[in-house]
């Protein structure tokens, strides 16, 4: 089950106990939506460990793709030199070239590990951050209810930008 499925149940799960409580009652509720994706996107924190990833990752990046272009080059030059070099020449050249794409193939997996682990760190610390700022605002308010990525919601209920404000407001975690 996706999760985009998973929500839309829950969302409808959620149907019942609001009909339970009587149209009168559910006028009295108050409920708010906090769009999580627009807060990662939005906020500064999150804006702040995207240029930090940059900034650690840039390096990296620009070592292997300068590695890949150095590896092209030399199978384009292997290609045109081909016909004029003798067979066990063309060979070793050719080996060689193979362990360097697996090498270069092996660096940039790694990469992506280590740069997926590091968004992942990321994320979860600013969802933590986020978490706390909306039960805050849960709290501080008198919500009955807030829910995260819903399939539909009024902008009435939408607490996003509220979130979002408190969140670049409250101090850097350490």
């Amino acid at each position: 089950m996706t999760k985009k499925t998973m929500k839309s149940w829950a969302m409808l799960a959620c149907l019942p106990l609001l009909a339970a409580a009587g149209v009168s009652q559910a006028q009295e509720l108050k409920i708010g939506y906090v769009n999580s994706e627009r807060v990662l996107r939005e906020a500064t924190p999150a804006k702040a460990a995207l240029a930090r990833m940059e900034s650690d990752f840039s390096k990296r990046d620009k070592d292997l793709n300068d590695q890949a272009n150095k590896l092209k080059a030399a199978a384009d030059k292997l290609e045109k030199d081909a016909p004029a070099l003798a067979e066990s020449e063309r060979n070793r050249r050719q080996r060689d070239l193979v362990e360097q794409d697996r090498d270069l193939q092996r660096k940039r997996r790694e990469f992506q590990e280590d740069l997926n682990q590091r968004r992942n760190e990321e994320t979860a610390g600013i969802v933590e951050r986020a978490n706390k700022v909306i039960k805050g605002i849960f709290e501080g308010e008198k919500y009955d209810l807030i829910l995260q990525d819903v399939v539909f919601a009024s902008g009435r209920v939408d607490i996003t930008e509220k979130v979002i404000k408190a969140l670049n407001a409250a101090p850097a975690a350490k």
